[in-house]
């Protein structure tokens, strides 16, 4: 059974839609920032750039530097209920499920275990 990350990873053509030009810069500049260059964080940027709200509070959202996702951002005032979606859907995404408060890390120790 093939893996369905490696699967899009493998791809050598791959056109990517973005709603705007802000969410284009964001994407590209962002994934920059994050510590790997594979699906999962290319997902997260993705995601977390479509909403003008999420571009805005992206360090509320993601701990650039250790690779964790912030839960709490989902009881912050500056959510609205279109960025409460997206956010779920990029942690979704990025954390294979979305995560509790507890699992803030999960993904950021899986990788360095396996590197």
């Amino acid at each position: 059974m093939n893996n369905t990350a490696l699967g899009a990873e493998n791809k050598k053509e791959q056109t990517i839609n973005f709603i705007s030009e802000a969410h284009e810069k964001f994407y590209y500049e962002k994934l920059k920032e994050v510590r790997y260059q594979d699906v999962y964080h290319k997902a997260l940027c993705y995601c977390l750039g479509i909403s003008d709200d999420t571009r805005r509070n992206i360090n509320s959202i993601y701990d650039f530097k250790t690779g964790c996702v912030k839960t709490e951002c989902l009881h912050e005032g500056w959510q609205t209920s279109g960025s409460m979606k997206v956010v779920r859907m990029a942690f979704n995404l990025y954390c294979n499920g979305a995560p509790r408060e507890k699992d803030t890390c999960q993904r950021s120790e899986r990788k360095e275990r396996q590197l």
